[in-house]
């Protein structure tokens, strides 16, 4: 079992930092979308407090996971026309990009409402802008369009991995499935 990176494969730990953000993320936007369609209520306010601290989580792991990804070699993908490996790389980017603002926007758009950010009843986290209704409104639009665009994200991501998997019949996606060296 690889733990690093090597130009041919994903180390185990890539693997675990790239299916348990898929998990947390996927979770946050289903639980996200779930929870605005709901009138105020306890359950409401409870859903977004851990919405929130699950929030915090997946922006703790995003900087772990892009400092072990700039710590290690990337699988090379010179096997792929320029265009795929363009593709790829933007829509990577893109995604990590997704999550640091989700998480961001998040946290300031609770300060500008005036609620506090908990890690888990660990610890409060300090307030990211001050009180302010009307930026409030604003970055939870921002919030929303993102989390939109990283469902589109996620859906071409996938979409591509399987296009690897049957049409191309490569080993692209199976890179992410398991770390055994060739």
């Amino acid at each position: 079992m690889l733990i690093k990176n090597t130009t041919q494969n994903y180390g185990i730990v890539a693997i675990l930092f790239h299916w348990i953000m898929a998990i947390l993320i996927i979770g946050m936007l289903a639980l996200g979308l779930y929870m605005t369609g709901l009138p105020k209520s306890l359950e409401k306010f409870q859903l977004i407090g851990w919405h929130k601290e699950y929030g915090i989580l997946i922006l703790m792991l995003a900087v772990l996971r892009v400092a072990w990804r700039l710590s290690n070699l990337l699988p090379s993908l010179t096997t792929l026309p320029t265009w795929e490996r363009l593709a790829a790389r933007l829509t990577h980017f893109l995604l990590y990009v997704a999550m640091f603002i989700m998480p961001l926007t998040g946290w300031m758009m609770s300060s500008a409402a005036g609620y506090s950010v908990s890690f888990f009843g660990l610890f409060t986290l300090p307030d990211l802008i001050g009180t302010n209704k009307d930026l409030a409104h604003t970055i939870s639009e921002i919030h929303e369009y993102t989390a939109y665009a990283l469902i589109a994200l996620i859906i071409l991501h996938v979409l591509a991995a399987l296009k690897h998997y049957w049409i191309d019949k490569d080993n692209i996606m199976q890179r992410m499935l398991s770390s055994r060296s060739n």
